[in-house]
Parts: C-alpha cells; sequence; structure tokens
C-alpha cells in the first residue's frame, strides 16, 4: 500500500510539468523529459517524507486522521525548506538568455511547474490517500482475522 500512496500523484505532477512548459509555449524535449525523471523523485521523496511518519505514528498507537495531520505537520517545516530552496535553484534556469537558454528554460520551467504542483499535491492529498488507503488495508486485515 505504502508505494501506491507515494507514486498515484505523480501523473499529477507530470501534468503540472507539461502544463507550465505548454504555458510557456516551449516543447517537450529531452530536456523537458529529464525534468520529468527528476521530479519523480523529489516529489516521491516528499511524499516518503509524510508517509513514513504517518505510519510510525499509527504504529504507536494514533488514530488513522490523527497520524496523517500529525505527520503533515511535523514535516511541514521541512518539505517547504527543501521545496522553496529548490524553486529558488531552477529560477536562473527559467529565465535563462544567451547560448543554449531554450534548452535551461525548457529543464527549469518543466522543473518549476511540476514542483508547484508537487507541494500541492504533497501537502494536500498524500495525507487524504494515506487516510483512505490505510482504512481500506486495516478494514482488510480486520476481516480476515474474523474469518480466521
Amino acid at each position: 500500500m505504502m508505494p501506491l500512496m507515494i507514486m498515484l500523484p505523480i501523473p499529477a505532477v507530470m501534468f503540472g510539468a507539461l502544463g507550465a512548459n505548454m504555458f510557456a509555449g516551449l516543447l517537450n524535449d529531452t530536456y523537458t523529459q529529464i525534468g520529468l525523471v527528476l521530479l519523480i523523485g523529489m516529489s516521491s521523496k516528499n511524499a516518503i517524507l509524510i508517509i513514513e511518519f504517518a505510519k510510525e505514528l499509527r504504529e504507536k498507537g494514533e488514530s488513522i486522521v490523527n497520524a496523517a495531520v500529525m505527520a503533515s505537520t511535523m514535516r511541514l517545516r521541512a518539505i517547504l525548506m527543501t521545496i522553496f530552496s529548490f524553486l529558488l535553484g531552477i529560477l536562473p534556469l527559467v529565465y535563462a538568455s544567451g547560448a543554449g537558454a531554450a534548452s535551461r528554460q525548457s529543464l527549469g520551467t518543466a522543473v518549476f511547474g511540476g514542483m508547484i504542483m508537487s507541494t500541492i499535491l504533497t501537502l494536500l492529498l498524500t495525507p487524504v490517500l494515506f487516510v483512505v488507503l490505510q482504512k481500506l488495508r486495516e478494514g482488510k486485515n480486520n476481516k480476515d482475522e474474523q474469518h480466521a
């Protein structure tokens, strides 16, 4: 279940990246696709932070919803610091000029748009996915124990 919670938001992150490139009038080239691979890693890392903390809190006896909320709250600063520093580091690529600017703009715009979408999804969708999938998982385990 945990890999599903981590990987489910990734298609939406890809749409954010490709949408940013379309909005800027850039092509889906090799540099954009390299940025997409980078986004998979970054968005997965942030989701793992929340889910791992929520899982630990759940094992300590917290309710599913409370574990998700507490994990999101506890990891909020670390996630936002990582994302803001990453976005500020990408800005020179977005506004690149000179020789090779098209490739840098393509990579930078895709990653910038994808990280904005990733931030929103990580902070909003990941805790919801944890709650839904954990309830399904624990409900299934309870049914298995009752039949045994």
